[in-house]
């Protein structure tokens, strides 16, 4: 692997914290719209992007439940990644029904899916809180800390946006606790879907093209959005652009991506290397095999589970890419330079109090100590089971609403609740069979990691084996009928604990340990480390100033490169695809078989088309379905994929290799024009 840099250093401090042998990439870095250093940006790609341009693009751009978004029309039309909005397609499959695989294909309004549960947000505002909530935990450490900084970050988001179902505010930390922001968004609770292309021309190549190039995944959809029961008025949607993509273009992605760990202590790091991720492997390659056996039982149950292994493979090799690059002996070395150097300067010039790195790795004994119990029972519980999210939801709800608001947990504010009835109350087919398949390997895995004896994995079983107690909770709960949920909701602390159902009652039984390691966790771990982390932050600001991005925290960034090969040791690799390589890549054989969509339409398609592109924008997971944008803005494709090389870009970023991968809006028009009969969306599209 190739030394990536560490994003610790601005290109000004370069020489004090990169070790000699490596070179800033004037391409890296996912930058916050209110920071974006638009000087460079010009520098390097010969733009002349500006504030206008940036508010521009803020407005189009968009947020869903972890992937990301534009606004492409005036009538509240969204585009996305088909991958990003399965979940969608699955709600509304009956029983024996291969929706994923026939497409949905909505030529009238009416025909629009609901997708249960998704959000559609849009930043409105910006605004620096830092001073305010690190004033509010200023002297107090543990519980108190965490409790007054909890509250201070509560009672911003509630003072910012009210009781208005129609924002949401968000305080987001960036630099590891250097700085806090407030972030208010437009928010679309009504989603409906209105095209996805039909499944095998998503998933061509399947998992050995997965973070590869060249690919031919027509990995694009359209969602809409409603208000009062219309489509909503965007004006402020970006323009459309379906012209052909050419190597060297200039190129921005505007996307949430989701987590990085750049600007993490090394101490950090070896835990995610030696403990974290190791931990994360096994877990899913378990359940890899289990979903395998799973499918392998029936052609129902391969269809109920197609989507669920793809993501777990996705994550199996996304997860690995990363160990790899920590596991680099080279890579790592340049981390404990740059922390070192780092070290050795704030020491010098005595900017911290006490030594905040040590504080750091003294809370990671509890990190350790605590992480397995915190998994299994609070972060990792269900193990993406619907049914039993529903019932924590419901009844950690019934508890929470009784609460004042700035004593709350995250994400039951009044409003929150309020949506929380709404995704309750929305139809959706559920597969249950897969549901119990996730209980019962969440229950088996809990009592492995904790032990037999442990009194919480007593609570938990009872003297039910895990296959009989998961398979019972699915078979006896109602929470697969909205209304019964709704009720339950909507009737409180009440209703919630004289309900008879077994997955609302195994919930009340189990919810005090889960919520006990929960408080633990933020005392123990999360509050010293932020402690510390404001510490390193505010050297890090002395030393080289506030010219650095922060890591990823799912929020909205831009990054800038252009369209762009590169040689992965072997071979020089090329920056487009046309259609014509999709059938010179094709045998017939799955996973590497076409479409018959596209099959039928070949004699209509241009094969010199650009079909994929590769570019050197720096993204990580979450800015799946992020637009690919030229220089006016304009939206010319849906970011999709890396390739392998961008796996360590949760540490570092490696410019001569690191790709992000996008289908063009050239290939998604010609798709919806040549081959679905979706000519009113593309005329949408194109503002006719």
């Amino acid at each position: 692997m190739r030394l990536m840099t560490l994003a610790v250093a601005s290109a000004s401090a370069l020489s004090l914290l990169l070790p000699a042998a490596a070179s800033a990439r004037t391409d890296e870095g996912m930058w916050t719209f209110d920071q974006a250093p638009l000087n460079r940006i010009n520098a390097a790609l010969g733009t002349n992007i500006d504030r206008a341009w940036l508010d521009r693009v803020r407005l189009g751009a968009v947020r869903l439940a972890g992937c990301s978004a534009s606004l492409v029309s005036e009538q509240g039309l969204v585009l996305t990644n088909q991958h990003c909005i399965r979940s969608c397609v699955q709600a509304h499959a009956e029983p024996g029904q291969d929706l994923l695989s026939q497409g949905v294909f909505a030529r009238s309004r009416e025909e629009e899916l609901t997708c249960p549960g998704q959000v559609a947000e849009v930043l409105l505002e910006i605004v620096d809180v830092t001073d305010r909530v690190m004033a509010a935990g200023e002297g107090l450490s543990g519980a108190a800390f965490a409790g007054a900084r909890g509250r201070a970050l509560a009672e911003i988001e509630r003072e910012a946006c009210g009781e208005d179902q129609a924002l949401r505010c968000q305080v987001i930390s960036f630099y590891r606790g250097g700085q806090y922001k407030l972030y208010r968004y437009q928010r679309y609770s009504d989603v409906r879907l209105v095209y996805a292309p039909e499944h095998q021309a998503v998933v061509f190549g399947g998992d050995p093209d997965n973070f590869n190039f060249p690919r031919f995944a027509l990995d694009a959809a359209f969602l809409r959005v409603y208000e009062n029961g219309q489509p909503a008025a965007t004006p402020n949607h970006l323009t459309w652009n379906p012209e052909r993509i050419v190597e060297g273009q200039p190129v921005f992605v505007a996307g949430n991506p989701g987590s990085t760990s750049r600007l993490k202590t090394v101490d950090q790091l070896r835990i995610e290397r030696d403990y974290q991720i190791p931990s994360e492997l096994r877990r899913l390659a378990e359940l890899r095999g289990r979903v395998i056996r799973f499918s392998e039982e029936s052609p129902e149950n391969a269809r109920m589970a197609r989507d669920a292994l793809r993501g777990i493979e996705n994550n199996l090799k996304r997860n690995n890419g990363m160990h790899q690059a920590l596991a680099d002996r080279d890579f790592f070395g340049s981390l404990v330079i740059n922390e070192t150097t780092l070290i050795g300067e704030a020491s010098s010039r005595d900017l911290v109090d006490g030594d905040p790195w040590t504080d750091i790795a003294t809370a990671h004994d509890d990190y350790v100590l605590l992480y397995p119990r915190s998994y299994w029972l609070e972060n990792g519980a269900g193990q993406g089971s619907v049914l039993f999210n529903y019932a924590r939801q419901i009844v950690r709800a019934a508890y929470e609403r009784e609460r004042p608001a700035s004593q709350r947990l995250s994400g039951f504010s009044d409003s929150q609740l309020e949506s929380l009835g709404r995704n309750l109350a929305q139809e959706r087919n559920i597969d249950a069979p897969l549901e119990s398949l996730y209980l019962q390997f969440w229950l088996n895995k809990t009592r492995e990691n904790l032990g037999t004896d442990d009194p919480d994995v007593q609570q938990m079983l009872g003297r039910e084996s895990p296959e009989a107690l998961g398979a019972r909770l699915i078979d006896g709960t109602t929470l697969g009928d909205p209304a019964a949920r709704t009720a339950l909701f909507e009737g409180g602390r009440a209703a919630v604990e004289a309900s008879t159902d077994p997955l609302i009652q195994f919930v009340l039984r189990t919810d005090p340990a889960a919520r006990a390691i929960r408080s633990a966790w933020s005392t123990r771990v999360s509050a010293p480390i932020d402690q510390a982390g404001e510490q390193i932050a505010a050297a890090r600001f002395a030393v080289m100033g506030d010219e650095t991005y922060p890591d990823a925290t799912f929020s909205l960034r831009l990054s800038y490169g252009r369209i762009a090969g590169w040689n992965n040791g072997t071979r020089d690799v090329p920056a487009v695809t046309t259609i014509a390589g999709l059938w010179e890549r094709a045998t017939g054989a799955a996973p590497f078989n076409v479409s018959a969509g596209l099959d039928a339409a070949r004699e209509r398609l241009p094969m010199d088309a650009v079909y994929t592109v590769a570019s050197s924008n720096d993204i990580v997971g979450g800015n799946s379905g992020s637009p690919l944008l030229n220089a006016n803005g304009d939206v010319i494709g849906a970011v999709f994929d890396g390739n392998l090389e961008s796996l360590g870009g949760a540490y570092g970023y490696d410019g001569a290799r690191n790709r992000a991968v996008t289908v063009s809006a050239e290939m998604v028009t010609l798709a919806l024009r040549e081959i679905y009969d979706m000519d009113a969306l593309a005329d949408e599209l194109e503002g006719n």
